[in-house]
């Protein structure tokens, strides 16, 4: 018999929760303790949906320390790695230490205001800067503190390497292997004039590298959005967005390979 915490947490939908029920039964014969609420003691997480579930999950949690697994019941399920119809398997194998974590980096956007007051924001896959609905955002673009460009469009994208395949990828960014650690900046919608002058494809920077970000117009409203979750901001001074030292800590077992995971969702 086992004393282990297991939290699980699903999507709610149909199959979602079949396939917790399912779980939670085995997980209980075998003498596990399952719960549905967030524990800092817990020896697993196990997200069962997508990728959104997965997400959602992660920020729930508050980017656990404790190692975390997908069970895909959603479309794409890149985070996600045991099919419900494994469950057996999936069990046998943890409980043999047949499996390997690997530590996914985040990314981190510090928002300044006019008045001094900052907040931090934390994503898993990217942080999105952009102005309101239907308009344009200018700002100045500096790396590592050396001014790059005069950026105008609806906005940039900063991608983790394991957020490269989500929202990124849409925009016409490049996939980056996870083991990579780097930041990944990509343009949405970017504008090339006399005024402006843009970068139209993704540029790629080092981890120690920081990104600095700031609004032309004083009275100026922003937008930040960490993994979907849209946070609005008048009179921003700067942004700085750079590699965080929170990880995730992500649970692979042995027939895992990222390249032929991208093959099999894309190709």
């Amino acid at each position: 018999m086992t004393n282990k915490i297991i939290n699980i947490f699903t999507n709610e939908t149909d199959i979602s929760l079949e396939t917790k029920s399912e779980l939670t039964k085995i997980l209980v014969d075998k003498g596990y303790t399952v719960t549905e609420e967030s524990r800092d003691n817990a020896d697993l997480i196990i997200c069962i949906g997508g990728d959104g579930a997965f997400l959602e999950t992660i920020h729930s949690c508050k980017f656990p320390q404790s190692p975390i697994i997908g069970i895909n019941t959603g479309h794409l399920g890149f985070f996600q790695e045991i099919s419900p119809d494994c469950l057996e398997q999936f069990i046998k194998d943890y409980e043999n230490g047949q499996y390997s974590i690997q530590d996914l980096s985040t990314v981190e956007a510090t928002v300044t205001l006019l008045d001094g007051r900052s907040n931090m924001h934390l994503g898993l896959n990217e942080i999105i800067i952009k102005g309101r609905q239907s308009y344009a955002i200018h700002f100045g673009l500096s790396i590592d503190g050396k001014p790059l460009e005069r950026f105008s469009g609806d906005g940039i994208l900063v991608a983790t390497s394991s957020g490269s395949t989500a929202y990124n990828y849409s925009l016409g960014g490049s996939i980056v292997d996870p083991r990579l650690d780097l930041l990944q900046v990509t343009p949405i919608a970017p504008m090339n004039t006399t005024a402006y002058r843009s970068f139209t494809s993704s540029i790629l920077l080092p981890a120690e590298i920081s990104l600095e970000i700031f609004p032309e117009q004083e009275d100026n409203r922003i937008f930040i959005l960490n993994d979907g979750i849209e946070t609005g901001y008048s009179n921003v001074k700067d942004i700085k967005v750079e590699v965080s030292d929170t990880m995730v800590h992500l649970m692979r077992f042995k027939n895992y390979d990222f390249w032929n995971k991208v093959k099999t969702k894309f190709l």
